[in-house]
Formats: structure tokens, sequence, C-alpha cells
């Protein structure tokens, strides 16, 4: 077996779960949403546009319930931000319970949106043995292992799960597939900023939003990666299975900003970047602009009314491979790292 892609075909899958109503609930009754992990400022942002009622068809019908804080005391960001994020989220409505089963007993879906990667797998053991619908906020693990397994507990109890950046669903970003100056895509050069984290590994952490950006443009079918890194910056190179070639530069020193160039059978461009955020007043972040934040939570309100994954398990592994295959390629000094070869190794775990 010498693709990768015939690898993903043999992993347990979650995205093919038929669509079950919920028991007991009225057609009309909202789906109540549950949230664990009060760290991350999407929390907010997710919560302040469900609960919009001058909101769009496709965002109607949610109303976020209860959450719980969670949170992890080694992660500075985490410890600044819980608080702040805990009392804007009362705001709205929500009740703040004392431990994550109380979520469960009052939720129909569920919001994990803890930023530490390393603690989901163990608090989506209960949600997933559960079969509540349960949208991952980044990083979904902080290792492939991890994000094996939880894809393999998903279709195991046959609970639909997806996760995603924000930067999935913004227009400048997924538009790029089918932009008229671009035609068909041939490949792209991504570029965003990478900030080191000790507590995950080096593109686990921030860089996942630009990897997932080139994914959105190009797919999946990233067979085999290799890896410049210095303390100024990633430069991580893919090869397609069809012969493309995909780019990531995590940037560490310097403006981040996060575009990409994108070149086609018709002609070459650069990726706008036209979603942004849902402001909150007094604490919308300063780099909201580009988040798309609104496009995300429809495509999450979508998934909590249909039990349909947008993302497959497939792809979102595979993106976590080509990030294990990156760090294989700088542990070997740059040599190329096959993605099948990371994912039989996370596997075996």
């Amino acid at each position: 077996m010498t693709r990768v892609v015939l690898l993903l075909a043999l992993l347990p899958t979650a995205h093919l779960l038929a669509d079950k109503p919920r028991p007991g609930a009225a057609a009309d009754a909202p789906i109540k949403v549950g949230i664990i992990g009060l760290d991350n400022y999407q929390t907010v942002a997710f919560t302040q546009i469900f609960h919009d009622p001058k909101a769009g068809d496709g965002l109607k019908g949610l109303k976020v319930v209860a959450a719980f804080q969670a949170g992890s005391p080694d992660i500075e960001e985490s410890v600044n931000n819980l608080p702040k994020w805990t009392e804007q989220i009362k705001k709205f409505g929500v009740e703040v319970v004392n431990t994550p089963e109380e979520v469960l007993k009052q939720s129909d879906a569920i919001l994990l949106m803890s930023v530490d990667g390393r603690a989901h797998l163990e608090q989506l053991k209960p949600i997933l043995k559960a079969g509540k619908p349960v949208y991952v906020g980044r990083p979904l693990a902080a290792s492939l292992a991890d994000a094996v397994e939880i894809f393999r507990l998903a279709a195991e109890h046959k609970t639909p799960i997806f996760t995603c950046s924000q930067h999935r669903f913004s227009p400048g970003f997924i538009g790029m597939r089918n932009h008229p100056e671009v035609g068909e895509v041939l490949g792209a050069d991504v570029y965003g900023g990478c900030p080191r984290e000790p507590h995950h590994p080096d593109l686990f952490w921030h860089g996942v939003h630009g990897v997932e950006t080139l994914y959105t443009i190009l797919g999946p079918g990233c067979v085999s990666v290799t890896r410049t890194s210095t303390d100024l910056a990633d430069q991580v190179t893919g090869e397609w299975n069809d012969g493309r070639v995909g780019t990531y530069r995590g940037i560490r020193r310097g403006a981040p900003k996060y575009s990409a160039t994108v070149f086609g059978s018709k002609g070459v461009s650069t990726a706008g970047i036209y979603g942004h955020g849902v402001p909150v007043k007094g604490v919308a972040p300063t780099n909201d602009k580009y988040m798309g934040y609104e496009a995300t939570a429809a495509e999450i309100a979508k998934f909590f009314k249909t039990r349909t994954p947008p993302v497959s398990a497939e792809e979102t592994i595979e993106l976590f491979a080509f990030m294990e295959a990156a760090e294989e390629s700088k542990r070997q000094k740059g040599a190329p790292v096959k993605l099948e070869d990371v994912l039989a190794k996370a596997r075996k775990k």
C-alpha cells in the first residue's frame, strides 16, 4: 500500500452516520447546545451568533444553555482568558455549571472548545459515548495518535463529530477552489502566524490554522512532506498524489498576516480574507477581521441539525498526519517523510 489515500480509506469514519432525530424533542424545539471549555474566545463569538435574533435562517434554532469552564493551569492563554470569557458567556443567559456531566445532561449537542488539545481525547470520551453530536475547536488533539483514536471512538459509538479552523469556511479561502481567475487549482503557498508553545508540537498549536487553509484550497491527497525550520519561520512543502505541490510558511517573527498565493490553470491569485468575526462589545480581539466566525457558526448549526459533518474524518486525520510528518521531517533535519508512515506508527499506539 503505497498511497496515503488507500490507508485513509481503512480508517473508521463518523461522517457516514445516518441522520437521527433528537429523542423526545418537538420538531420546532431549539437544539440545546452545551459548551465545555471557556478559555477560548470562540465560545463567546459562537454564542452571540446563535443567540442573535437577527441571525439568518441557517443560524436559527440553536440555544446555548450550559457551560463548564475546564481550563489548563500550565497554559498562560487558558489561565488569562478563562475568567474573562466565563463572565462574558453569562451575559447571554448561559448557566455555568460545576461539571461536564451537567453540561451533557442539559444539552442536545456539544461545543468542546477548551484550547488544550492534550485534554480533548479524555474530554470527548463521555460525549461520544452519550451519542451527542460534537464540534471540537482547534486543535482537535496534540498528537496524531490522539486524533486517530478520537475518530475511532466516534465511529464505535456512532457519534457525529467534526473539527475545523475558522479559516476553513472563510469565503476568501474556500472560494479559491472555484475562483474565476485561477481555474483548476494546481498548487498553493499559504502563510500565517505560527508561534511555538512547549505543550504542543510546533504546528499543532497555532500553525494548524495555516495547514487547514492549505487543505481548504488543495483538498486531501498529500503523500509526503519536507520541512525547514528556524526560530524565524517554518517552511513545510507537501507533495500531493497528483503531482501538485503545496507549501505552508509559518511566521514567527514579523507581521503574521494570513493569506495564500494560489496557482491555477487560468492564472495566479492571492487569496482574499473576506470573513470577519462578530464583535463582542468591549472584548473583541484586534485580529478579529480575518476569523470568519459567522461562516463556521453556520456550518456548526447545520451539522447539529443534520448530524452530517461538513469535513470528513479522513481529511482531518490526513491534515494531522501532514503536521506530524512535518515534525518528523524536522527531527530528520529536513528529510522527506511519508504520511502513510506516520499514520501507521500512530495507529499502533
